[in-house]
Formats: structure tokens, sequence, C-alpha cells
């Protein structure tokens, strides 16, 4: 059988989490966290994933991966099979070929573990290599992500953010896996060490022929990374497409928001700020039909009552809005 030219296909995916209350402590209503996002990522590419805070992007990463409990709806194929559909024995080698990088370093590494461990726990349980190349599959590891040998033996709060973010791309690359979820891998970092952790997933990206689903709210650090970009508005994309069209050609109102955002490096230079009133909707009650008719200058009755289906505009270029012709 072929291989096929998406290593990740995503269909209308949902996921929403119960509100409970009452006497009785009882479902009285759902955060739509993800509602309905569908897009494909290539084999060996990044997609950037932008949008506010709380808009659902790292809801969706989790989702697809499988963390975050059961999907509420639609599809997540990962290299043609559904995910949601594995048993938990092929699911827990499916692990192997799917990881994450968190947001926070310090929080995500385990206190307790000295940082060989913290590398070499899951290579361990998996069976990655044979115990006699074990210590020299870490070190080689360990190199390729910036790390020493000496390393192995110290703890996470004895090393800078840059230096913990290294070992969490160590820790999911030491299983060899195929595709990455990046959930805002340099939000905390300096803008120094913001480039040298990029430079390196890129390195690793062409070695290795990763895949990334890159989260992040820095549209400059996706612009950089990024092959495809999904525009995220609360638990909608509602903007998908090639970086060069997105960027060039912002179509969705919310897409040029966010954009006349992104500073411009000379203070002569004229900005054309689109900004946005009001705030923004709750997941728990979102407005009716699209969702960023509350906010948007655009709008009209049919944006009130009617939810936008996402259409192709231009080649490989898809938005969810009704204005957009």
């Amino acid at each position: 059988m072929p291989e096929s030219e998406n290593i990740l296909e995503v269909s209308d995916l949902k996921k929403y989490f119960p509100i409970k209350g009452g006497y009785f402590n009882r479902v009285i209503g759902q955060v739509k966290a993800v509602d309905g996002v569908t897009f494909n990522l290539k084999r060996g590419t990044t997609m950037g994933l932008v949008g506010e805070s709380g808009c659902g992007k790292t809801t969706t990463g989790r989702t697809i991966l499988r963390l975050a409990g059961e999907k509420t709806g639609g599809s997540v194929l990962f290299d043609g099979q559904e995910v949601y559909d594995v048993s938990p024995k092929d699911m827990r080698a499916l692990r192997t070929r799917m990881q994450i990088i968190f947001q926070d370093p310090f929080s995500s590494l385990s206190p307790r573990l000295p940082v060989g461990e913290i590398i070499g726990e899951a290579v361990r349980e998996h069976g990655i290599v044979p115990a006699s190349e074990y210590e020299d599959y870490i070190d080689r590891i360990m190199d390729e992500c910036g790390l020493q040998p000496f390393h192995k033996a110290r703890y996470p709060h004895e090393f800078s953010g840059g230096q913990r973010q290294r070992i969490c791309i160590a820790r999911a690359l030491a299983l060899d896996p195929e595709f990455v979820v990046c959930d805002e891998p340099v939000s905390a970092l300096d803008v120094s060490i913001q480039a040298q952790i990029i430079n390196l997933l890129n390195k690793l990206q062409d070695e290795r022929k990763l895949s990334y689903l890159f989260i992040s709210h820095d549209l400059s650090v996706v612009e950089h990374i990024s092959d495809s970009v999904g525009v995220m508005y609360l638990g909608n994309l509602v903007e998908y497409g090639g970086k060069k069209d997105i960027f060039r050609h912002p179509l969705h109102p919310y897409t040029k928001a966010l954009f006349s955002a992104i500073p411009i490096p000379d203070p002569g230079a004229k900005m054309n700020r689109v900004v946005l009133e009001g705030s923004i909707p709750s997941p728990a009650n979102p407005p009716s039909g699209c969702k960023f008719h509350t906010r948007c200058p655009y709008a009209t009755e049919r944006c009130r009552n009617e939810v936008p289906a996402q259409r192709e505009i231009e080649k490989g270029h898809f938005v969810s809005c009704h204005e957009v012709k």
C-alpha cells in the first residue's frame, strides 16, 4: 500500500468539556473548546496553529494525541488510521510515533529524576534499543539536541530555560517519532534562546523527516518555521492554507486583525491597525451563527444566524466566512 501524502488528517474534530452544577452535580452545560476543526498535515512539513489565548489551540493538539480523554466528535487519522479506534495495546505502540513538547519545560520535567533518566525512561519502557546500546543511544540523542553527556546526572533545576527545553525535545526525540506537537515551545524563553530552539527544531526536522504541529501565539515565529498555517477563533479554524497565502493575502477579518497587530521594526512605517471591538465570547455560551460576528465590522444578518462552512477560496486556501468571495 503506497504511503499517503498526509501524515495527519483531522476532520470536524470536536472536544467538549462538561460543566457540572446544582445540588446533584449534574451536567448543566458544555465548554466547546474544539468545535469542528478540519485540516491536513503533509509529511515532513510544519503547520502553525495560531490564535488568541483560550481559542482551543492546545486542546486541539492534545485531542489529536488522545491526551484529553475521548473526543466528542469528528475523526483523527494518523497515517491513515483512526487514532480513537485503536486498542490500548496498539495505542501504546502508536505513542512512540506521536510525541509532544510542552509549553513550560520546568513543570513538564520531574524534579526527582536526573536528566538521563528523564530522557531514557520511555526508551527503556518501549524497548527502543537493546540494553547494551542504551547509554550510547541516550548520549547520541542528547548530543543531537545540544546537551553534553555529563548533563545526564544533573537535575532540571540546575539548567536554564533554554537547556530545559532542549531536554524536553530530547525526551520526545528519543522515541524516534514521526509527528510532534510543539505546544508553544519557545513562548517562555528569551528571544535569543527562542532562535536557538527554532533552529534546532528545523535541523531535527531536516535530519529525521519530522512533521510538526506548531502551536503558538507569536506570528513572527510561526512565519519563520511553518509551511502551512491555521488560524483559530473560539474553537473553530477560521482560515487555513499555505504560509505565503495566509501572510501575503489574509482573507478572514479575524486573520487581518491578528496580523495587523504584528510590530513593524520601523518607527516611520504606517501601521494599519485593525482594532476589534468587545471581548471574546465564552466557549461555554458561544454566539449563534458565525462566532466572530459579535466583533466583526462586516457582520450581516446572515452571519448572526448561519454558521459559515469552510470553503476553498483559492487552491489550498480555506476560509470560514460568508463575506469572503
